[in-house]
């Protein structure tokens, strides 16, 4: 797979490909890069126009508390360090998905606009970003019970031909995919964190080797576990499904949070299974 020069340069603008990006480095976010993007389209110019030419003279006009040229120059001075994580990422099996590609999620752009990640990671049938299907969210710290409700949900849903539309944390998430893929269900999980390490893992092979899944992340693939990236993640299950079910949520943390989201922003519908737990 070869990755086209605009997908490079939207790679260096948005993503991180290391510790050091941090302070002038720090990728642009969803948010800054849309107004960011907004303007180059009414400028006739792509990403990749930025990687060569004088920055100073194509960037005239351009007027951003954050998004300084400076900073945009910095970003786009980390061609070594992308060369090496693709070549790295690529290798493993992974796919790099930008927002201007024909098969990006519709769902994402329709829900969020130009708050849509500019950049997804992702390994598997990506066609299935566009499937549709029931969320299934949760806890990590579940009762038995509930991880057999979880599975026996993905069941359900492969039974109905619904895919399961998950986040792949231990606990509900990964219960409800693997209930779906263990009766030749489909399931699509989006990872805050270890991609790359979760497409090689084995639960997964067999259901990425027959298109029966895919796992995509707006983060980098290497990320370790960060809550911002959790909690910020959650609105993309919602938004890639047609309904959403919640299977056990405290009173915070990242389940109670998405959850809240979704009503105030009505996103889709949301069910909530009935418990007596106090908690």
């Amino acid at each position: 797979m070869t990755v086209s020069a605009n997908t490079q340069a939207i790679l260096l603008l948005t993503a991180r490909f290391g510790k050091s990006d941090s302070g002038a480095n720090k990728p642009l976010t969803p948010k800054e890069y849309g107004r960011f993007a907004e303007w180059l389209r009414f400028q006739s110019l792509t990403p990749e126009r930025l990687l060569s030419g004088d920055l100073q003279e194509l960037l005239q006009g351009w007027q951003d508390k954050t998004v300084t040229v400076e900073r945009v120059g910095a970003l786009l001075d980390r061609g070594s360090a992308l060369a090496l994580s693709m070549e790295k990422w690529l290798r493993a099996g992974l796919w790099v998905m930008t927002r201007s590609a024909p098969d990006y999620p519709r769902r994402l752009k329709q829900h969020l606009r130009s708050d849509s990640p500019a950049v997804l990671f992702g390994c598997g049938n990506r066609a299935l970003l566009n499937s549709g299907g029931l969320a299934v969210i949760g806890s990590r710290k579940v009762s038995q019970d509930d991880l057999v409700y979880s599975s026996r949900i993905g069941e359900m849903a492969s039974n109905a031909g619904v895919s399961i539309v998950s986040g792949g944390a231990r606990g509900v998430d990964e219960t409800a995919m693997l209930g779906a893929l263990g009766s030749e269900g489909i399931a699509v999980g989006v990872l805050a964190d270890s991609l790359l390490r979760a497409c090689s893992s084995g639960k997964y092979r067999r259901a990425l080797m027959e298109n029966n899944l895919v796992l995509v992340s707006p983060f980098n693939p290497e990320a370790g576990f960060n809550t911002g990236n959790a909690m910020a993640r959650n609105k993309y299950i919602y938004c890639l499904a047609d309904a959403a079910l919640a299977i056990h949520s405290g009173k915070k943390g990242g389940t109670w949070s998405g959850a809240q989201e979704d009503l105030k922003r009505g996103w889709v519908p949301l069910w909530v299974k009935q418990t007596d737990d106090p908690e």
